[in-house]
């Protein structure tokens, strides 16, 4: 999904949406710490609590890209088993993403009650939507041709996947990370040739259409761990992120028209820097009816998390103990 939703993209949305996500994405987090931080302290918690054990795992990317790398980080420096600090994290993760759900599902509803708001899945103003194929849209015909380039493309993500993990293994960088990079960098270097991308458009719409809701319902069930969520539920904790992650997508919202986007669009993918990983992306613009920003997702959980975690494992290092 990740790799298809890349290479269906418009060339020069990504050159120019991807910029652009940066700024609102930026001020939204810097705005949703100093808001997350000032309400955690007025609840009464310690600023360290608040800063390193509440909103950064909320901008953190998730449990891959985020708790883990975090709570192995905290261990070292605080001295303190990860295994504890990753219990603790997990909860808090799970109720921010469980938070962008729900406000990003409010979203929906505002661009169906306001139109003007809403690009029903485009970020900029006046640009074809991701996914979409360039030009005049025309039917495709499944014949072998077609299934040659399904194959493809699908070979061609897992190869992405590989180098990731490769890329893991040799640097230590998260691998989806690396992943998504590389297919970033492959679409803006013109290697994507178009029949791959068909067959990329293809397998993207199989996946959005037909993986999307079990994928959804097993993490529902199988994977969520319900009683760490329900220890959570800390006033404190619970209104401290409330707010970090309404900041982020407001942030979003008032900024987009300065940037030629739209509001709608832009708040749901600051949002996403709130969600689970990629499966809080999947389950966010479900939530949202916005698959079309699975690119815009990606980048903002993704990139936006790891240099949430790095940055909170320095300052908290300079810190010390």
């Amino acid at each position: 999904m990740v790799v298809g939703s890349i290479f269906t993209m418009d060339r020069n949305l990504i050159i120019k949406g991807f910029a652009k996500i940066f700024l609102p994405l930026a001020l939204g987090s810097v705005l949703a710490l100093i808001a997350g931080a000032a309400v955690g302290v007025a609840c009464g918690m310690p600023l360290r609590q608040v800063l390193f054990f509440v909103i950064v795992p909320v901008m953190g990317g998730g449990l891959g890209e985020g708790a883990i790398p975090l709570s192995v980080g905290y261990g070292e420096i605080l001295g303190v088993d990860s295994g504890k600090i990753l219990a603790q994290l997990l909860p808090i993760i799970l109720l921010g993403n469980l938070v962008a759900i729900t406000a990003c599902g409010a979203l929906d509803l505002l661009g169906r009650r306001f139109p003007a708001l809403t690009g029903n899945g485009r970020l900029q103003v006046n640009e074809q939507a991701a996914g979409e194929p360039a030009g005049a849209a025309a039917e495709a015909t499944f014949d072998s041709q077609i299934v040659m380039n399904v194959i493809a493309a699908g070979m061609c993500a897992i190869g992405l996947y590989l180098a990731g993990v490769l890329l893991h293994a040799l640097f230590s960088l998260p691998g989806p990370v690396c992943m998504l990079l590389l297919a970033v960098l492959l679409k803006l270097l013109k290697a994507i040739p178009p029949r791959l991308e068909q067959g990329a458009r293809v397998l993207f719409q199989f996946f959005t259409t037909c993986v999307t809701y079990p994928l959804l319902f097993a993490n529902s069930i199988a994977v969520t761990h319900w009683s760490e969520l329900a220890a959570a539920f800390h006033l404190g904790n619970v209104l401290t992120i409330v707010t970090t992650v309404l900041v982020l997508v407001g942030t979003g919202f008032v900024v987009a028209r300065r940037l030629g986007m739209y509001p709608v669009e832009a708040a749901i993918v600051n949002g996403c820097h709130s969600g689970l990983g990629g499966t809080g992306d999947i389950a966010i613009l479900t939530a949202a009816n916005r698959m079309q920003l699975l690119p815009f997702a990606q980048i903002s959980t993704r990139i936006g998390g790891a240099i949430t975690v790095m940055m909170a494992l320095v300052v908290l290092a300079n810190l010390g103990v």
